[in-house]
């Protein structure tokens, strides 16, 4: 059976790069979060109010999809890459909707969750805010650019909040500030024996440790 890892992150960490060179490196199957077709996105970006229901109704549909066709199994790839994680799915709700439409969300939502892909482990990329808000204004585009600082610091906070209580498999925090592995070969070797390493069950040297609340309080307290 296929081995599958989640990279998950905020806007712009780099997240689905990583997911891409583990496909280019090792063959792996890759499922991308679906923000490219969400034709609400650019629109709750400039009226989150107005539009963050429908987009996050989209979001919650196509990423049930995803899921299902996860669950049937891979014949045909030793490791399947995704760049989100369905449980972070009610981050963005909590975070944009409220009221009778984060309950109608809710009930949605818990008539699918017990009927999804359960990771080997997760990968959360971070960095500082305005390292993110950097490589956002570097890659251009439109609908991110209106993606203000407290926005990604609440979510970074919600983040955690949802690994504190995450059960299903290891979580490992890696801060990519000074790492590039998209354009550094040195970088980019360590980054895959780092993931090789997780995979195989044994950790090269200085590789992050499993998050728990323990770790998180040393982190982040």
């Amino acid at each position: 059976m296929a081995k599958f890892i989640v990279v998950e992150g905020l806007i712009g960490v780099g997240k689905t790069s990583l997911c891409r060179l583990l496909e280019r490196e090792w063959g792996a199957r890759l499922v991308l979060e679906p923000c490219e077709d969400n034709p609400f996105l650019a629109a709750f970006y400039a009226d989150r109010e107005r539009y963050a229901f429908p987009a996050q109704m989209f979001y919650l549909a196509a990423r049930y999809s995803q899921q299902l066709q996860l669950l049937q199994g891979d014949l045909f790839h030793e490791l399947v890459v995704s760049d989100y994680l369905w449980a972070k799915d009610r981050l963005f709700a909590e975070q944009t909707l409220s009221g009778d439409e984060l309950a109608l969300y809710d009930r949605f939502a818990r008539l699918l969750g017990d009927r999804t892909a359960r990771p080997d482990f997760v990968l959360f990329l971070d960095a500082p805010t305005e390292v993110i808000l950097e490589r956002i204004r570097r890659r251009a585009i439109d609908a991110e650019q209106v993606i203000e600082a407290d926005y990604l610091d609440a979510l970074r906070e919600r983040y955690m909040g949802l690994w504190a209580r995450y059960e299903d498999a290891p979580v490992y925090l890696l801060d990519t500030t000074d790492i590039d592995y998209v354009d550094d070969p040195g970088d980019r070797d360590w980054m895959l024996r780092l993931i090789r390493g997780w995979l195989d069950g044994r950790p090269i040297e200085g590789a992050p440790r499993p998050l728990g609340r323990t770790r998180q309080l040393e982190l982040f307290g």
